[in-house]
């Protein structure tokens, strides 16, 4: 799957609680390779891609990504996406994406329905 990368000088839209850890990688999530998690996707179907974002602060690519679809769908309204592009919440094991993060250089953060970042984590050492 392909990744689609939007800069924003909004990164959300949303409220970010904003913690003294901001610039760590925390890995406070331990999610096995088994692990449903939920993400956005661009343009579902053939031309699929997992929504990817920058976070300038940071100055890292990475996938939001939820624990659960209810929390996913709730904050999907609210991030930066293309004007005219379709976008719809779905489960993928946790080592598919991570795979795919990792090959293209992607973290995942994990946020929960309002957009906070729960955690942020290296796919390739969660």
């Amino acid at each position: 799957m392909m990744f689609n990368v939007l800069k924003s000088k909004i990164l959300f839209c949303l409220r970010i609680k904003k913690n003294k850890q901001k610039d760590e990688i925390t890995m406070k999530t331990k999610l096995n390779n088994n692990t449903w998690i939920f993400v956005a996707i661009q343009d579902p179907g053939k031309n699929e891609h997992f929504l990817g974002l920058h976070h300038d602060q940071m100055d890292v690519a990475y996938i939001p990504a939820f624990l659960n679809k209810d929390d996913a769908q709730s904050c999907l309204i609210n991030l930066p996406t293309k004007r005219g592009k379709k976008y719809e919440v779905q489960a993928v094991m946790y080592e598919d994406l991570a795979k795919d993060a990792s090959k293209d250089g992607f973290l995942i953060f994990i946020l929960d329905g309002d957009g906070n970042i729960i955690d942020k984590l290296l796919p390739d050492q969660s």
